[in-house]
């Protein structure tokens, strides 16, 4: 099968070259802090609970988010990258121009967020939770989204390459444009109004036929 390619452009993340190194410290992250201009790298930032952080123009490098939960928190111009974020509570999320590379997002709760500008790459977000969110523009490129849920989300622009979403939950969310050719949606649970205008593989198709009652003869 031939590989796809990348229909709509991202505005990739505006970081300056040259950022301050920043250490979190054990002190409770207060609402509504913002934090800027720097780069945080090998550690962990645990047991923290606040609402409306801002995190600008950072870079995260191998950081651990362990017991998490960020509601509303405005991610704008940030990297990812080789970090643990699974099971952080990220609910009612702005992200705009943001890079997720090789992290685990498993479990991450980004329900009612909204999502501009974002690549996420080799990610691992099994059980991934996105309902209610609006993606614009979002790239999701070779990640295992297998059991997530995009259940009612909005999709505008949005490119699945390569990915894994075995099991997935998308139903109440128009795929019209969407293709999944080259991934991987057996099990996936949708409504049948949610198909029309969706692109899948010779191959797929026999599986999708099945959500409508068409029976194919071999």
């Amino acid at each position: 099968m031939e590989d796809k390619k990348i229909k709509y452009k991202i505005v990739r993340p505006k970081i300056p070259k040259e950022l301050d190194l920043f250490y979190f410290s054990n002190e409770p992250i207060q609402n509504e802090d913002t934090f800027c201009m720097s780069i945080v790298s090998d550690c962990s930032i645990e047991n923290q609970t606040a609402k409306k952080v801002s995190f600008k123009q950072m870079i995260f490098r191998n950081v651990t988010f362990k017991e998490v939960s960020f509601e509303c928190i405005d991610l704008t111009d940030v990297r990812f990258e080789n970090c643990d974020l699974s099971n952080v509570d990220f609910c009612g999320a702005i992200i705009h121009r943001v890079e997720m590379i090789n992290c685990k997002i498993l479990g991450i709760n980004l329900s009612e967020s909204t999502l501009q500008n974002v690549v996420l790459e080799n990610c691992n977000g099994r059980y991934a939770f996105f309902r209610f969110t609006k993606c614009k523009q979002v790239d999701f490129v070779n990640c295992l989204l297998n059991n997530a849920d995009f259940q009612e989300a909005n999709f505008t622009k949005v490119e699945f390459d390569h990915c894994n979403l075995e099991q997935s939950q998308i139903s109440g969310t128009k795929l019209k444009g969407i293709d999944f050719s080259n991934c991987e949606i057996e099990g996936i649970g949708v409504r049948i109004d949610d198909l029309y205008g969706v692109i899948v593989s010779p191959i797929q198709a026999v599986s999708v036929s099945k959500l409508l009652g068409i029976i194919i003869k071999i």
